[in-house]
């Protein structure tokens, strides 16, 4: 687990798609937090994306740093509590400029049956299951 998010935050900013229908959607995201030892994230509840993910929750998220890729695939499941959103906030402050907890509209979501793919530009890979 340690490794998985190591490297997305070496990378800073991660790419999530998800799918609308048969329409994958990517968009950029930067925040990621262990929560009782699964990857966590977050977003807004007036988002597309959190529409989709409450209609499919399979994603997959990919990232780039230093010569290494991972892509992660996973099952999101919503974790919004007053504990995991003050975690949230405890870890990444400038989240507090948009969400509150309690807000409201604030969310967390963990992946669950976590498959990640680290590989490099020469083509070799190592897989880990979550």
């Amino acid at each position: 687990m340690e490794q998985v998010l190591n490297l997305l935050r070496e990378a800073g900013v991660y790419y999530l798609a998800t799918a609308d229908g048969d329409q994958p959607h990517v968009r950029p995201i930067g925040f990621v937090m262990d929560w009782n030892g699964k990857p966590a994230f977050c977003t807004g509840n007036k988002k597309d994306m959190c529409r989709q993910l409450a209609a499919n929750p399979k994603v997959e998220l990919c990232a780039y740093h230093d010569s290494k890729a991972i892509r992660i695939c996973g099952k999101a499941v919503f974790v919004t509590s007053p504990e995991s959103q003050a975690k949230a906030l405890e870890v990444m402050p400038a989240l507090g400029k948009i969400y509150s907890v309690g807000d409201g509209i604030f969310e967390i979501f963990c992946l669950e049956d976590v498959k990640a793919c680290f590989s490099d530009m020469l083509g070799n890979k190592q897989e880990i299951i979550l």
